[in-house]
């Protein structure tokens, strides 16, 4: 029976395809500390065997010497960023009654062009766009902001859940590093295992390039975005062009959760040139990233582009939003398990002939 699967390649495929679907949307959401602690140690494995050789240093403690100094940088940044914006925000909040009366100007005079042009009352209508306009600017001070300070249950539960994985995680990464090379020893004595060890370098190799080519990419929109922002003269236009730069990572958010607003806010400001310059460069970015990144990746996995940009695809209808990271992991996993099995099964045969 296992011949003729491994001899069917559709079959073959089909059942492996069956497997990675069911171990992404079952299995990964109870065991992601775990998983994310093996990736992690073996990553990282080569860098705490030379310390453990030169220093005498425990892997274990390694371990949590990378996971401090990692979680300092992203604190300190995640403090800057969270600081700045909260500085930031009262003067967002200040601004919009002037906000309000630039807008006031714009609609009148648009307004007006539209009573001479159609022939309709323009003082109704500006009456009632006005009117939407204050409502818009009533509900975010008085209810959106609000609303949201006020969810400190749901932001407790949220912060209960991210501390339960991320202790878990160091937990596992320690007793991983501990008995690491134990454990890999033991799946490299068994021959079945051998299939599991490829897909995971594959998997590992995938991660490291992903990573890699992400950080790549944020870098040069975020240099980018903070260059022209500065050059035009928006304020704090370093800061958002950075925050552009990060916000880039995640999907359907981007840069445009940040040059969108700039843009509106300087078209109402009566800045023209600037509003254009952020329209400009939000399609910059998106032409940066839609160009760079199934290169990067595609090109160092061994997988063509076109397959990489399928596979997000995939990934977001079925797993949703993290299907960007979900669906090429997949398709790594499939592809290194089918050539993993087909060469068994050729080795295999030549061992018979």
């Amino acid at each position: 029976m296992a011949e003729k699967i491994l001899n069917n390649k559709l079959v073959l495929l089909l059942l492996l395809t069956g497997a990675v679907f069911f171990f992404l949307k079952v299995i990964t959401p109870f065991t992601a500390p775990v998983l994310l602690a093996l990736l992690f140690v073996t990553i990282f494995g080569p860098l705490l065997q030379r310390w453990q050789q030169r220093f005498r240093l425990h892997r274990q403690v390694g371990v949590l010497i990378l996971l401090l100094l990692a979680g300092s940088v992203l604190g300190v940044l995640v403090w800057v960023l969270f600081s700045w914006i909260v500085g930031s925000l009262p003067d967002w909040l200040n601004g919009l009654d002037a906000l309000a009366q630039e807008m006031a100007g714009y609609v009148h005079e648009l307004c007006r062009l539209v009573e001479q042009a159609m022939g309709i009352d323009g003082a109704y209508l500006e009456q009632l766009i006005l009117a939407c306009i204050q409502d818009g600017i009533d509900y975010f001070q008085l209810e959106f902001l609000p609303d949201m300070l006020s969810q400190s249950l749901e932001y407790v539960k949220l912060f209960a859940r991210l501390g339960g994985f991320l202790i878990t995680f160091v937990i596992a990464a320690v007793l991983l590093a501990k008995d690491y090379d134990e454990i890999m020893n033991q799946l490299l004595d068994r021959e079945e295992c051998h299939v599991f060890l490829e897909v995971i370098c594959g998997i590992i190799r995938y991660i490291a390039t992903f990573v890699k080519a992400q950080v790549i990419i944020m870098s040069v929109i975020g240099i980018l975005s903070a260059a022209v922002l500065g050059i035009c003269g928006i304020r704090h236009g370093v800061m958002w062009g950075l925050l552009a730069g990060i916000l880039d990572a995640l999907p359907f958010v981007g840069t445009g959760i940040v040059l969108m607003p700039l843009g509106i806010q300087q078209l109402f400001y009566g800045h023209y040139g600037r509003a254009a310059a952020c329209l400009i460069l939000y399609l910059i970015c998106i032409f940066l990233r839609e160009m760079l990144e199934p290169r990067l990746i595609g090109r160092r996995v061994g997988v063509p582009a076109i397959a990489i940009l399928l596979s997000i695809y995939a990934g977001i209808r079925l797993f949703g939003i993290w299907g960007i990271i979900g669906g090429p992991l997949g398709f790594i996993m499939i592809q290194q398990s089918y050539l993993s099995l087909d060469r068994r099964k050729k080795n295999l045969t030549n061992h018979i002939s």
